[in-house]
């Protein structure tokens, strides 16, 4: 069978593997329908890997597939089900496990398509806790996007900032696939939305999927623009993964108390903190990384409802991943890029 490997830095080639054996107690086989490309995805394709990692490595971290076999003792899933994948490796026995805090598991393996293959295979066996059936009305891609894409940003949003109607909100780069997402699930719950795009083009694009303030960072000092927008006061909480370029601004806009949650350092790791500035408006400062498999379920959830929809830059083929991880490298994107596998 096909699947697309990471052979080197900046070198994916499709390559053929041998099918996955009859699915072991506990697991299910399944056909991959869609894998959604995030900029896990660049990194690792430019040799960006923060723990050890044997290529060559099949790619893919966030997909859909449809059930083909289960296990023994499989219970929860049926032939032919559309699922949505956990990208993660988790034990499933420590305790946060137990208690559906699955992206705090004590003993995970690694991420599949960083630290372990991928999901750009025709087919694949995983255990069957992974996998979340999706519900009617959610089709492969609105799937294949519930991991990373809306999973992080219910996660941030909801169980980490603790977003509240009627509250303002700042989200960085409004283009991107989690910065789409957290436009949509901000202005359906009542909130006012501002984000930033990199683009007069992609102005427009925000602007229809809800935002009320829309700044190109290229033009303006996003920080001043906030702040004449919500009359000096800043925002309740800022939507933050884009890292060292907007962290200082990031600050600055937020209002006495007003939360900062960050899940990625697109623009670099590190960066400086003026402490007073954190002790005196008394700002808060949360990290987040991935999402509850419950957050996956409730995003499907959303998107079976009408409530937000999947934004689609473009899908590609194996032959399209080269370009399609350029494109996203240089931000040339709205939305996701889809890569279809089966």
């Amino acid at each position: 069978m096909r699947a697309l490997q990471l052979i080197a830095d900046r070198r994916l080639e499709p390559v053929d593997i041998e099918p996955p054996a009859e699915p072991a107690a506990g697991e299910a086989t399944l056909r991959i329908k869609a894998v959604a490309l995030n900029h896990i995805d660049v990194w690792g394709w430019r040799g960006m890997a923060f723990a050890k990692r044997k290529l060559p490595l099949v790619i893919g971290a966030e997909a859909s597939g449809v059930v083909e076999a289960i296990g023994p003792g499989v219970a929860n899933l049926l032939p032919g089900q559309l699922v949505s994948i956990y990208g993660a490796r988790t034990c499933g026995l420590c305790r946060p496990c137990r208690e559906g805090r699955d992206n705090l598991c004590e003993h995970v393996g690694g991420v599949h398509g960083f630290h372990l293959d991928g999901f750009a295979q025709e087919k694949i066996n995983l255990p069957a806790r992974l996998l979340v059936p999706a519900p009617p009305g959610v089709d492969e891609i609105g799937a294949a996007v519930s991991p990373v894409t809306f999973g992080t940003v219910e996660h941030m949003l909801f169980d980490n900032a603790r977003l509240e109607p009627g509250e303002t909100i700042l989200v960085h780069a409004g283009g991107s696939g989690i910065g789409s997402a957290a436009i949509q699930l901000a202005k359906k719950m009542g909130c006012t939305v501002i984000t930033t795009v990199g683009s007069a083009g992609k102005m427009e694009k925000a602007k229809a999927l809800g935002a009320d303030h829309v700044i190109n960072y290229r033009e303006d000092r996003f920080e001043g623009a906030v702040r004449k927008i919500t009359k000096k006061k800043g925002v309740d909480v800022v939507f933050e993964h884009v890292g060292a370029d907007t962290w200082a601004g990031s600050m600055l806009s937020l209002k006495r108390g007003g939360r900062l949650v960050t899940c990625g350092s697109t623009s670099g790791v590190s960066t400086q903190i003026n402490l007073m500035q954190l002790f005196q408006q008394q700002l808060k400062l949360l990290g987040s990384f991935g999402c509850r498999m419950e957050n996956m379920s409730n995003a499907m959830q959303k998107m079976a409802a009408g409530l937000v929809r999947p934004v689609i830059d473009t899908e590609v083929d194996f032959d399209g991943i080269g370009e399609a991880l350029k494109r996203m490298e240089s931000r040339d994107v709205f939305g996701k890029i889809i890569l279809r596998v089966g």
